[in-house]
């Protein structure tokens, strides 16, 4: 499945932004999804995930209680909602997909990357 996400921009601490990744292909609805990130001079980080129903979801403790991750299959896209945003959330966000019911918390879960997307939180 090729991925394409969308939605990153600047935004100053406190406020939200949401990520759309848009996936092609019939088989959508059979990948686990997750989103990850990497800030400038890090590794790339998990962020959150969910099942190919969406039924589960797991995210980092980081993000947990401030993101939230849905997908909508007849659409064939996976969101990241982001609220109360923190100057350390400033990374590239990429999404992922994995051919599987469930998901993985590793990148090398995960055989299909979107290019990413740039979010950036001023203080």
């Amino acid at each position: 499945v090729q991925l394409q996400a969308s939605g990153g921009g600047l935004v100053q601490a406190g406020g939200s932004l949401r990520l759309s990744c848009a996936a092609s292909g019939r088989t959508f609805s059979s990948y686990a999804m997750g989103w990850f990130r990497q800030a400038p001079g890090k590794e790339r980080e998990f962020v959150a995930a969910i099942s190919w129903s969406g039924g589960s979801t797991h995210y980092a403790d980081s993000v947990k209680g401030r993101f939230t991750i849905s997908r909508d299959n007849a659409k064939n896209t996976v969101y990241l909602q982001m609220n109360s945003l923190k100057p350390e959330d400033t990374a590239v966000y990429y999404c992922a997909g994995r051919r599987s019911r469930d998901y993985g918390t590793a990148g090398y879960d995960y055989s299909d990357w979107g290019q990413g997307t740039l979010v950036t939180v001023s203080s």
